[in-house]
């Protein structure tokens, strides 16, 4: 038998700017913790968004660590609800500017950036692994942090881009295959 979706009745999208590229990750962790479960949680580092700006001018934050873009659908009071918990939530998190889609124009230029970001990288460098790993959702935040401190070790530019609300991560490590040694030190 095929699988029905429920369509949602309403939805609200944010858009919540960091200073800190962990923060997006604790704001995740304390969100799913509170049973909120988002329709889309999306995060990028401040290199994806400068990426993604210049490459589609999606009028993404340039002065960010990063930001975290979170749909939320179901009924308007279920929404309402989870939209109130959620913006507390982050503001808690250390989120630095919360903004709330006012039409679906927003919507869509909230999302202009985080669709342009792996072409986008791709210009940045001739080459870069993506590397494909799903970290438990509480370690998001620890995972990143640890990301940021071996991309500075290795002197290798890491780009984060990924769906936080499953959990996975996409780190892009940067390199020229063309430079002798750089292969080996990605490695």
């Amino acid at each position: 038998p095929q699988a029905f979706r429920r369509l949602p009745l309403f939805d609200k999208w944010v858009s919540a700017t960091f200073d800190e590229s962990a923060g997006p990750g604790q704001a995740y962790w304390n969100i799913m913790a509170k049973g909120i479960m988002p329709a889309e949680l999306e995060l990028m580092d401040n290199a994806a968004l400068k990426a993604a700006d210049d490459f589609g001018h999606a009028g993404s934050p340039q002065d960010a660590a990063a930001i975290l873009l979170c749909e939320i659908d179901g009924s308007v009071e279920e929404v309402d609800d989870q939209l109130s918990q959620t913006k507390e939530i982050l503001q808690q998190s250390g989120a630095t500017h919360i903004q709330i889609a006012k039409d679906e124009e927003q919507r869509v230029q909230f999302w202009a950036g985080r669709k342009a970001a792996f072409p986008a990288v791709g210009r940045l460098s001739p080459d870069y692994y993506c590397m494909d790993g799903t970290i438990p959702r509480h370690q998001i935040a620890n995972v990143l942090k640890r990301i940021s401190e071996l991309s500075t070790q290795y002197k290798q530019t890491v780009v984060n881009v990924f769906p936080a609300g499953d959990g996975n991560l996409h780190p892009l490590i940067l390199f020229d295959a063309h430079n002798e040694g750089e292969l080996e030190r990605t490695e």
